[in-house]
């Protein structure tokens, strides 16, 4: 072994059995580690100076035990900032709820004020009313001096005085209607923070399942897919809410369909008419309804997105399942070929049907429409405004499975339906194709 020095960096030479070896380490001063050449000094003439094979055995596994140090440090790193942020999540659960405590008291203590205010102002007017009322009955009831002093004199005195106490009674009955409006107004109001606050309330509950649901799923789950068919290829057998990672697309949550065929990814559902699918195209676009938390178990309704079924779909040859139930409880399915473009071309559906059987599609390459935006084939109607919701509509008439829910058997332009058939239910969900082979 020859240790030489060039310039800033230090050089180590091994030769053993005919086999040259050359280790450069660089910059041993800046981290504080020993300089293999310090222990190999060379002559003056410049000779190179062999080291023993043991001592560069030495070096090599103080390095060894170095990084495994610092590995160490940096996993413990990791646990304590885990711990941190779950403190300081808890946190601000703890302050969210105190301050939801704090508005909801001091709603009641406001309430409690007004109510005192009013009660008072009640017991005053009355007061004031029994003693005009007293004052009256007195003057009434005075001794006549005679007949001539009871006509010229104590009756305009009567008449005056019962006519300035009418008058303040007047202004007091207004008063009191002022007071009423007030009260009215502020219980309005009041109404009012309460529904705020109670809509706060659920979306603070709904956030915080949110964010139980993805904890666990990054804690049992820290390699994402790209579908719920690779859950389904890694062993997972239970339908339930998953996190994936399409191709060329950010993380995102679905609702992933187990079946014994493999793993269908669920990309709208309706069943009980909970969510209004009376959306724009920004809704359509990005998604909407509930996928976790509490709200899930009752409705379980949304639509899950062009923008996430356009990666959905092109990640290879895709298919699309559809299945519809009417109000006989039949329920019929069929499967196509699918792609879905992106926006630039607004979304266009191409459909190829694989098989004869079962409900059939319109023609391929229609453009998405929502009240917003009119994309459709019909000339002269808005399809969108006119049957409701969003969908890939032809000539208004061939389906539209996201039109209003119907709330009783029969049948309007407006309800969701397939082939001129009203339905109760539906269901779509994507896959790959390699899940019929």
């Amino acid at each position: 072994m020859t240790a030489m020095v060039a310039g800033g960096q230090r050089k180590i030479m091994l030769q053993k059995a005919g086999t040259r070896l050359e280790i450069a380490v660089v910059g041993h001063e800046a981290v504080g580690l020993p300089m293999v050449t310090d222990s190999f000094p060379t002559d003056g003439t410049g000779t190179r100076k062999y080291a023993s094979w043991d001592d560069v055995n030495v070096v090599a596994h103080g390095l060894l035990q170095l990084g495994q140090g610092l590995k160490e440090h940096v996993d413990k790193t990791k646990v304590q900032m885990r711990d941190i942020d779950a403190k300081l999540k808890a946190f601000n659960n703890t302050l969210a709820a105190l301050e939801r405590r704090q508005q909801e008291e001091a709603l009641r203590l406001m309430e409690r004020t007004e109510a005192e205010q009013m009660r008072r102002r009640n017991e005053e007017i009355q007061a004031r009313v029994i003693r005009l009322e007293e004052k009256v009955e007195g003057a009434l009831t005075e001794p006549q001096l005679d007949s001539n002093h009871s006509k010229n004199s104590v009756t305009p005195s009567v008449q005056r005085i019962l006519m300035a106490q009418s008058g303040r009674i007047d202004q007091l009955v207004k008063k009191i209607q002022q007071q009423q409006e007030k009260l009215e107004k502020q219980s309005m109001h009041l109404q009012a923070l309460q529904s705020k606050l109670a809509k706060k309330r659920v979306k603070s509950h709904r956030r915080r399942d949110e964010e139980a649901v993805l904890r666990a799923l990054n804690d049992d789950k820290p390699g994402l897919s790209r579908s719920c068919h690779d859950f389904f290829l890694r062993g997972e057998r239970v339908s339930g809410i998953y996190w994936i990672q399409p191709e060329n697309s950010q993380p995102f949550i679905v609702l992933c369909e187990m079946t014994a065929e493999g793993g269908w990814t669920v990309i709208q559902k309706r069943l009980d008419g909970s969510q209004n699918f009376n959306q724009l195209w920004r809704e359509y676009k990005n998604g909407f309804g509930t996928l976790t938390g509490e709200l899930a178990a009752r409705s379980g309704e949304f639509w899950l997105g062009l923008e996430k079924i356009h990666t959905l779909s092109n990640q290879g040859q895709s298919v699309l399942q559809v299945e519809v139930t009417d109000w006989t409880g039949q329920t019929q399915a069929a499967r196509y070929s699918v792609q879905v473009d992106g926006e630039e071309k607004k979304f266009a559906l191409h459909l190829q049907p694989e098989s004869s059987s079962g409900i059939q599609t319109g023609s391929t390459g229609v453009l998405f429409s929502t009240p917003d935006r009119d994309n459709d084939l019909a000339a002269e109607v808005d399809c969108a405004q006119k049957l409701s919701g969003g969908w890939w509509f032809t000539d208004c008439g061939a389906s539209n499975l996201n039109g209003k829910y119907p709330r009783r058997h029969r049948s309007t332009t407006q309800e969701m339906f397939w082939e001129n058939r009203s339905l109760t239910a539906t269901l779509l969900k994507i896959g790959p194709a390699a899940m019929q082979q």
